[in-house]
């Protein structure tokens, strides 16, 4: 393998077992994910990143951002600023705005469950200035073992969500081979000021990161073409995305113009060779010999 994309070696069996008609194709969850942007004192903006225990079934070591699946209770009525949930509906292609609502408090929540950054205040213009402490900690732990809900949590609080601090970016689709699949919307948001992320913690074995950086878009890619960070296509290709913007600011402005057709990758057989492609981004397709081998090598 050239670069880092993260590529399993069960795929080319999957995929052969999929034309074939062999495979069950899995349902995929609705997940959300948030680049959190800051300024970074290169005239570029930096983003957090996450990276993901090998020990994880999915994507094990890879770099990601802060996110996952939409919780049930995501559409519980909340406190809400921000366009309305009709209006997310509109941006984010769902038919109902409860579904909407659903997807922007994943957003919300994964990002604070992750990161310990959280886009909410006490009013519709304000936003909570500092998270951290004994009593946010317990909350933050009671969400990720979903023993509490979002909205619960925001009304205990007195805080309100403030959607209009995410702006939706890109929407992935897991591979049709993949036995854990998702849909996911992927959002970007600058850090609150006076905020500041939660590092990892290597010792906690129940997490799902084992590491956190602030790193540049192109510092991350640049990594990533040397072979040394391992990434999803979904990953890298929303970090390039994120190399012309000088600022968190800039970058927001610019996603009410982000094109959200979902991307879902492509498998064909040629013979007995596996050809896999993500429409649109063609450094990520795949040519997979007779042999199976994983590191067929990447276009681009």
């Amino acid at each position: 393998m050239s670069n880092g994309q993260w590529y399993p070696p069960e795929w080319p069996e999957r995929i052969r077992a999929l034309a074939a008609g062999e495979l069950a194709v899995a349902a995929p969850r609705r997940a959300a994910t948030v680049m959190l942007l800051r300024d970074g004192g290169r005239g570029r903006p930096e983003v957090h990143m996450l990276r993901r225990r090998t020990t994880m079934a999915f994507a094990g070591g890879a770099y990601a951002y802060p996110g996952g699946g939409v919780d049930p209770r995501d559409e519980q009525p909340v406190r809400w600023a921000g366009p309305s949930p009709d209006a997310w509906a509109d941006r984010l292609g769902v038919a109902a705005p409860a579904e909407a609502q659903a997807v922007v408090c994943a957003a919300v929540r994964e990002t604070f469950e992750e990161s310990g950054v959280l886009l909410a205040g006490p009013t519709a213009a304000g936003v909570v200035e500092d998270t951290t402490g004994d009593d946010w900690e317990a909350d933050r732990a009671a969400l990720v073992a979903r023993e509490l809900a979002f909205a619960d949590f925001l009304d205990r609080r007195g805080l309100v969500l403030r959607s209009d601090l995410l702006g939706a970016w890109a929407r992935w689709i897991t591979p049709e081979f993949e036995p854990r699949r998702f849909d996911t919307w992927f959002f970007v948001a600058a850090l609150p000021a006076g905020q500041r992320t939660r590092d990892a913690d290597a010792a906690d074995c129940a997490a799902e990161a084992d590491r956190t950086v602030w790193t540049g878009p192109d510092q991350a890619a640049a990594g990533y073409d040397r072979g040394e960070l391992l990434m999803m296509p979904p990953t890298i290709a929303t970090l390039r995305s994120l190399e012309p913007y000088r600022s968190p600011a800039e970058a927001l402005a610019a996603a009410g113009r982000r094109d959200l057709t979902p991307v879902l990758a492509q498998a064909r057989l040629e013979g007995e060779q596996v050809v896999l492609s993500w429409p649109g981004h063609e450094e990520f397709t795949k040519l997979v010999p007779a042999a199976g081998a994983a590191d067929g090598g990447s276009a681009g």
